[in-house]
């Protein structure tokens, strides 16, 4: 099989393309073949040694597919051969085979898409985890999303008016806010030319946002953070960005707010059950058509380094999948 090799840390165009033998599943696992993987921000600092989970050189990279399984290990009941499944896996997945724990695999039904399977588990897992869980979003607050045309923006959006929610944007071109506001964002604010205070202010009334979601960090989680209204809550998702902001903890005392870390990943590995129940309600309202994952391009294996760049370059909106 073919796959993506991460031989030593570095940026993109150090990834190559290896012939490797066919993989063979474990106890409690199965080999599935990738139809489609998904392309996410952790990926670039994966293999650049710049994220919380390090692994081992050599590596495959890529975290998120869908496919066909192919082999099944022993004590594996649920799963068979040939059956559709999304899986999330820690490494492996941009290649034409991956080895998944079965427990990280959920069938999928015989009409869903691939590449919109492989592109939904990370960004609506996060930002459901994020929305439902973490902040606890209620019908008639208003949340503000930062960074809201990446892959968990839009999912943080959709998520928000599916629980009744006023949702207001940010982003830094007319294009993304165009694809936030077909999304379903109520309200947008260009960050890169106006004002975010007093947008946000003139948004809300001078109330501030309840709840802030900001998967971007940088220059911009101050000034929103200083926006927050009383009792709100600031979900730190992460940092595309590239700089972790160091936020005055006066603030949160002043408004009365939250700071509240989001680490889905972990939460899926701690709390399997309650992450379940989440994606029993996210296939739901998938299949009822209030979600939309929003897929902007494709990429053969082989330009999966491609991927990557314009990934860490901020020139994807939505998802981008690789399509071996």
């Amino acid at each position: 099989m073919r796959a993506i090799r991460c031989n030593r840390y570095g940026p993109p165009q150090t990834l190559v393309v290896e012939t490797l033998p066919d993989l063979q599943p474990g106890p409690g696992e199965v080999v599935v073949d990738v139809k489609a993987a998904s392309v996410n921000f952790p990926d670039v600092l994966v293999i650049e040694n710049k994220y919380q989970f390090k692994p081992p050189l050599p590596f495959t990279p890529g975290s998120e597919v869908a496919g066909l399984v192919r082999a099944v290990g022993e004590g594996v009941q649920h799963l068979r051969v040939g059956l559709r499944v999304a899986a999330f896996v820690r490494v492996g997945g941009f290649a034409e085979q991956v080895l998944a724990p079965a427990g990280a695999c959920m069938p999928l039904p015989d009409e869903a898409d691939f590449e919109t399977a492989a592109a939904f588990t990370l960004a609506y897992g996060t930002s459901h985890h994020a929305i439902v869980d973490r902040a606890a979003l209620r019908a008639g607050e208003t949340m503000l999303v930062l960074g809201a045309a990446g892959g968990v923006g839009l999912a943080a959006i959709e998520i928000g008016k599916v629980l009744g929610a006023r949702v207001i944007a940010a982003a830094s071109s007319d294009e993304k806010l165009a694809i936030a506001s077909a999304h379903g964002a109520d309200a947008t604010i260009r960050y890169d030319s106006e004002d975010l205070r007093e947008r946000i202010a003139a948004l809300t009334d001078g109330r501030g946002p309840d709840v802030i979601y900001d998967p971007v960090g940088g220059a911009y989680a101050e000034p929103a953070f200083r926006s927050i209204g009383w009792r709100g809550r600031y979900l730190v998702v992460g940092f595309a960005a590239g700089e972790i902001p160091k936020l005055p903890l006066n603030l949160a005392l002043l408004k009365g707010a939250s700071i509240v870390g989001v680490f889905w990943g972990e939460f899926a590995k701690r709390e399997p059950q309650r992450n379940a129940q989440a994606f029993e309600e996210l296939v739901r309202w998938l299949r009822e058509g209030k979600l939309r994952p929003h897929i902007s391009a494709r990429y053969r294996l082989d330009e999966t380094p491609r991927a990557l760049q314009d990934m860490a370059q901020r020139r994807v909106t939505g998802k981008i999948v690789i399509t071996p």
